[in-house]
């Protein structure tokens, strides 16, 4: 009997060791796996330009960020235009490359630790059997009654011993079961965060979609202004001249109104398409090609031509929809919108045309209008139909602009531009 309740200590003490060793090294249940080492052939030029600067990896975006913010405050020249650009390139290029890096890593945690997580788990099952045995064969010990123990044993020492010996080797197989379950417990847990982890993974891939995106178009935006300008600093400086005396004009006609004020339920559609305008609730607020103008304060020849497309049988087309092509805008001025743009699959081109012979063969004009008498227009309004100065209009700045007289709110002298508008 003695030699039984030895050798059941001594397995229960063996158990709660190799417990014990398994639940603080973890790493031998599974050989971990090296760290890769980024291939330096994919470094980017970005990347590779924090590295010579000893800038992290992670800390390469914050680092090109800050210079591109610099560039940005200069003198605005097709030099520094371009230098921007490819510092926005290289800002994209790095996030991605971080990106790319943060999830390589994120993946081999899981994949390394849920390797562990089995196989400690499996121990653990192995344990907990075998314990569970022990607890049975313990209390099978247990049911003996003092009395018979007593009369087995040679020595009432012995008979202490025996007595002792049982209840140390319960009390450790009760600790032990406990121990393992709460790991158990514990490594459920840890699971969980993996799955949390997973579902960063997720994120990631999502975000590194969308920066592989914004580097597709960053890169086009930088071809487009080399094509748009010819590589000539008088034609960017031009055309730039040009942006920027519209969209002031733009500024200027809304501010002769006291602002351009947000309204509501402005939309009307009926056989001839849509009216929209430009200060509806539904897009008002929301950032010309993400830039500081707005689509209340300078998007009427934007709202003009989400009109006209309406005309034409595109009737999903809202300023939202022009204004979300960052390609209808131009590369040197991104507030600008182009002659030539797409919308709903469909590409339209503003031609230069005279108004009644426009209209009186059923095609509306987008017209610009110099409120203030200046040789530039400084507000843009559809016209409908009319002859001789006596014009149907949809103006996008006034409330419920929708087919009202041109005459009311302008005069025919003050057209300085007229488009139609060709598919």
């Amino acid at each position: 009997m003695i030699k039984k309740l030895c050798l059941l200590l001594f397995t229960t003490l063996l158990l709660v060791g190799s417990f014990y060793f398994l639940s603080k090294n973890p790493h031998l249940a599974y050989a971990e796996d090296p760290t890769p080492t980024p291939d330096p052939s994919q470094q980017t030029s970005s990347i590779s330009e924090c590295a010579a600067n000893n800038i992290k990896v992670a800390d390469c975006p914050a680092y090109l960020q800050n210079k591109l913010t610099q560039l940005a405050g200069q003198e605005q020249t097709l030099d520094t235009q371009i230098g921007v650009m490819d510092g926005q390139i290289k800002l994209t290029q790095a996030r991605i490359y971080a990106t790319e890096q943060q999830i390589s890593d994120i993946t081999l945690d899981i994949d390394t630790t849920s390797k562990k997580i089995d196989s400690i788990q499996s121990s653990l099952d192995s344990l907990t059997k075998i314990l569970l045995n022990r607890v049975v064969a313990t209390y099978e010990i247990g049911t003996v009654q003092p009395v018979e123990m007593l009369l087995t044993s040679t020595t009432v020492g012995d008979f202490l011993k025996r007595l002792n010996y049982l209840k140390i080797a319960q009390a450790h197989d009760k600790r032990v079961l406990f121990d393992a379950v709460q790991a158990k417990n514990d490594y459920q847990n840890q699971k969980q965060i993996f799955e949390d982890k997973k579902k960063q993974i997720e994120n990631l891939k999502a975000q590194l979609v969308s920066y592989n995106a914004d580097l597709s178009q960053q890169k086009a935006s930088k071809q487009r202004l080399l094509a748009e300008t010819q590589g000539s600093e008088a034609t960017y400086q031009r055309l730039l001249s040009q942006a920027r005396a519209q969209l002031a004009g733009f500024s200027k006609f809304v501010a002769s109104f006291g602002g351009a004020s947000i309204l509501t339920n402005q939309t009307v559609c009926d056989d001839w398409g849509c009216y929209y305008n430009q200060r509806d609730s539904q897009w008002g607020n929301v950032a010309l090609n993400n830039t500081q103008y707005s689509i209340a304060s300078d998007g009427c020849l934007l709202t003009s031509m989400a009109m006209i497309y309406t005309h034409y049988g595109h009737r999903g087309v809202t300023p939202l929809t022009i204004n979300g092509n960052s390609n209808n805008f131009a590369s040197y001025y991104p507030a600008f919108l182009l002659k030539t743009i797409s919308a709903d699959g469909a590409t339209s081109n503003r031609i230069g045309s005279a108004i009644d012979s426009e209209l009186a063969a059923g095609r509306p004009v987008v017209v610009g209008i110099s409120y203030d008498g200046g040789p530039l227009a400084d507000h843009f309004v559809v016209l409908l139909s009319g002859s001789g100065g006596n014009y149907q209009m949809n103006d996008p700045f006034t409330p419920n602009g929708h087919n009202i007289a041109f005459s009311s709110h302008y005069s025919p002298g003050s057209i300085v531009e007229v488009d139609r508008v060709a598919f």
